[in-house]
């Protein structure tokens, strides 16, 4: 019989984060972002946040193009937002979260098989988002030990699909970028995926 595998730590959220991060050249900056959790299991209780970044790179953006944090569990939303999408690789330092602008949504809504496709669609007041994945690879799961994590302090256990294109759409109007590769745990995959089964354990 194969051992356990245990990770030793407090559990700080379990759920799904699939992400889009888009730039217009690979070399460029991140030019819309966003973040999307549902999340099963927290010290908050349960509740889907999404963080979407019209101008990731400017504290003061012009009116229209403001950064948001949509949410049904406000406590929980800013939790993740401080403890973790802060320190993801395309979100770190940037100037955008410095006055995200948080507000309730009203509904979520998940469209898609996950092998070829996949969507996640928001209704906030005045806002429809559209998050959509297409051309889906293959399934891979990994663990982040915490010094290879975003963090540096948590264990990542995780199951990732790369795509080969992905988009946001914000009441219709698409936001510019695409996809760019990048390497994970072994695989090249694009700055945007799908991450289902995901657990962050404090270590």
């Amino acid at each position: 019989m194969a051992d356990t595998i245990q990770f030793p730590g407090k559990v700080e959220w379990s759920g799904e984060n699939p992400g889009i991060s888009l730039k217009e050249s690979p070399d460029g900056p991140f030019v819309s972002l966003a973040s999307f959790f549902r999340v099963v299991q927290s010290p908050f209780g349960r509740g889907h946040a999404a963080v979407i970044m019209h101008s990731p790179q400017s504290a003061k953006p012009k009116k229209g193009e403001e950064n948001y944090c949509f949410f049904d569990n406000e406590k929980l939303a800013r939790f993740l937002v401080e403890g973790f999408v802060s320190h993801f690789g395309a979100f770190k330092g940037i100037p955008g979260l410095k006055n995200l602008i948080y507000k309730r949504l009203d509904t979520v809504e998940t469209q898609g098989n996950a092998i070829d496709s996949y969507r996640e669609t928001i209704n906030a007041g005045e806002f429809l988002i559209r998050l959509e994945w297409k051309g889906l690879t293959e399934p891979f799961c990994f663990a982040f030990p915490p010094e290879k994590s975003a963090t540096g302090v948590h264990y990542m256990p995780s199951t990732f699909v790369g795509c080969k294109e992905a988009t946001i759409t914000v009441n219709g109007k698409l936001l510019p970028g695409k996809p760019v590769p990048r390497d994970i745990a072994g695989r090249t995959i694009t700055t945007a995926m799908l991450a289902f089964s995901e657990t962050w354990i404090r270590a």
